[in-house]
């Protein structure tokens, strides 16, 4: 984080919000590292589980969200100010970053059950501290945690039915 630390965070450079962007859209790319293939069309899922084409366009909105609300935070002092808040968005982060080879890499889904209930928490941690901050960076990953709430109990479920 130093390239992020280094910007002049209390202007709320747009440099900084690239790089926000940046490190967050690496965490999507996880996604097309680890497709879900073959073996997850054969799995029993629950009858909530939405058809697959929902997943790029909500994902694709919520990593444009965490990119805006952490943005927020560390243009109100960067690391330096913001290191409670800021570390545990980069804790949820990589929570969410390990769920995809965790699921479809591995095929673990008690691993990824255990990482999803993790990130759920780490997230709503996030949002507490981020709210504390900067309200609108609070809610702006609110979204993020209701679907990560039904990600949840996808991801049970699948570990369940199978």
């Amino acid at each position: 984080m130093n390239a992020i630390e280094s910007r002049n965070s209390s202007k709320g450079s747009l440099p900084g919000l690239v790089l926000w962007f940046v490190v967050v859209f690496c965490v999507a790319a996880m996604g097309a590292l680890f497709m879900p293939g073959p073996w997850y069309a054969g799995l029993k899922k629950p009858s909530w589980t939405p058809p697959g084409a929902v997943f790029g366009p909500v994902w694709t909105a919520l990593y444009i969200m965490m990119a805006i609300a952490a943005w927020r935070v560390w243009r109100k002092g960067g690391f330096a100010q913001q290191s409670f808040a800021l570390n545990l968005f980069i804790a949820q982060l990589l929570l969410n970053a390990a769920w995809t080879p965790l699921c479809f890499g591995l095929h673990n889904l008690l691993l990824s059950s255990v990482d999803i209930v993790a990130l759920w928490v780490v997230l709503a941690l996030t949002i507490r501290a981020f709210l504390k901050v900067d309200r609108p960076a609070g809610w702006l990953l609110a979204p993020y945690l209701a679907w990560v709430t039904y990600a949840s109990t996808l991801n049970i479920g699948l570990y369940v039915l199978n």
